[in-house]
């Protein structure tokens, strides 16, 4: 990342608490999810996706998750009528501070839209990425001015799940990450501001660890889909949701904490715990996985488990903050 300043406008950028409007860059799973979050927190939000039924689709999707919005917490004048469609980047880009674009990860794809980006909208708008892989040294690789380019990296989905990871790319200014970090932690998130780049980022690295692994369990027939899904939801996944893995691991040092788990666990480190190299997609494979998969969903739709899965994070999300809140007062 470049410590420098940017070129075109800075001074017309507000300081991160005082954005009013956000540009919504494709209103897909991941796009749409963000602009139900930034709703909820009163923003305008600007949306630009040329999809037939993009818009009639976002705009009923905002409807039926605003319940869930209302559970969480409405800041400010919140309302689904604060959304709007545009015909055009040069348009999206004209009333807003920060871009956030969730298209399909095609690098080349990415490359060439924010290229256009780069060139359609004022010189003071960051352009964020809600890519899940690439880094955004190769995605700002054909922007005339990337330094004002982003990855914001989200999880599924961004309206409830509190977390981002924010980096730039080796052309990026060091304050245009300063100030996406902030921006994006003033409006509800927890962010990671990570120090350098990484193919994956953070979390999705630590996902795809266990996923590998899942996977050469099914290839051996080790266990089930079911009961590895088991293993994570009724297991440390309730721990993770509290603490993360790091310190759920010191934890098991008692009162020596991390030092003492390293002495007494190190030696583990070792054994043929795990295989991170991910197995061949072999057609057996594949189908045991969608046979599994199948088998747990055990006649309910997608949308339906989509729909028990958001509720119940919720729910999570209210009893944690809650308990936090009271430890707070006390």
């Amino acid at each position: 990342m470049q410590d420098m300043n940017v070129n075109g406008g800075q001074s017309e950028r507000p300081a991160p608490a005082d954005v009013t409007a956000v540009g919504i860059l494709g209103t897909g799973v991941i796009g749409g999810s963000w602009a139900c979050h930034f709703l909820r927190y009163g923003l305008d939000v600007v949306a630009f996706d040329l999809a037939p039924g993009a818009e009639e689709r976002l705009r009923k999707r905002v409807l039926d998750v605003w319940p869930q919005l209302e559970e969480l917490g409405l800041k400010g004048d919140a309302s689904p009528g604060k959304l709007r469609f545009v015909d055009s980047l040069k348009e999206l880009g004209q009333s807003v501070s920060i871009i956030q674009e969730s298209t399909p990860e095609d690098l080349a794809a990415k490359q060439t839209l924010f290229a256009e980006i780069d060139a359609a909208v004022p010189g003071h708008v960051v352009i964020s990425s809600s890519t899940s892989g690439f880094p955004m040294t190769q995605i700002q690789a054909l922007c005339a001015n990337p330094a004002r380019t982003v990855v914001c990296h989200p999880f599924t989905p961004p309206h409830i799940v509190p977390f981002c990871e924010v980096v730039g790319g080796e052309k990026t200014a060091v304050e245009i990450v300063d100030w996406a970090a902030d921006f994006f932690q003033h409006f509800g998130k927890q962010v990671a501001k990570m120090d350098q780049e990484l193919y994956g980022f953070i979390g999705n690295r630590l996902q795809d660890a266990i996923w590998r692994e899942a996977l050469h369990m099914v290839a051996n027939n080790e266990c089930s889909v079911s009961d590895i899904d088991k293993s994570i939801a009724y297991g440390p996944g309730l721990r993770w949701a509290i603490f993360g893995p790091c310190m759920n691991m010191a934890m098991c040092g008692g009162e020596g904490g991390m030092a003492r788990m390293l002495d007494h666990f190190g030696p583990s480190l070792k054994e043929p715990w795990t295989r991170l190299e991910s197995p061949e997609l072999t057609d057996q494979l594949y189908a045991d996985m969608v046979a599994g998969a199948d088998e747990v969903l055990a006649g309910r739709s997608m949308t339906e488990l989509m729909q028990e899965r958001d509720e119940l994070l919720i729910r999570i999300r209210k009893t944690i903050e809650d308990y936090r809140a009271e430890k707070q007062k006390q």
